[in-house]
Order: C-alpha cells, then sequence, then structure tokens
C-alpha cells in the first residue's frame, strides 16, 4: 500500500474522532482536528492520482 494514502486515511480518522471528541467535551486545540480531515482527505487524494504519463 502507498504510504501516502495510509498516511492520509490515517490523519481523516485520528481528525473525526478528534472532532467527534471535542463535540462532547471540549477541550484546547479541537479546532486542529479539522484541519487534520482536511490534510488526510487531501493526502488520500494525491496517493490515488495517475502520473499524467501514465494516464493512457
Amino acid at each position: 500500500m502507498n504510504q501516502t494514502l495510509v498516511s492520509g486515511l490515517g490523519l481523516t480518522i485520528l481528525g473525526v474522532v478528534g472532532y467527534l471528541i471535542g463535540l462532547s467535551a471540549p477541550y484546547p486545540g479541537r479546532a486542529f482536528s479539522i484541519t487534520g480531515i482536511m490534510v488526510g482527505i487531501t493526502l488520500a487524494a494525491i496517493a490515488n492520482a495517475t502520473e499524467p504519463e501514465d494516464a493512457q
């Protein structure tokens, strides 16, 4: 499996868990969970993209 994809999925899952915990118990820095979700989705999308020379 691609390391970038694994990192993206892991960061997305951690961000969602942090967001859900933040809904029930506010904690300092909980807004960073949204940033983690955005970065995780971006990394997963980059990992799934094909190279321009490979697309034929």
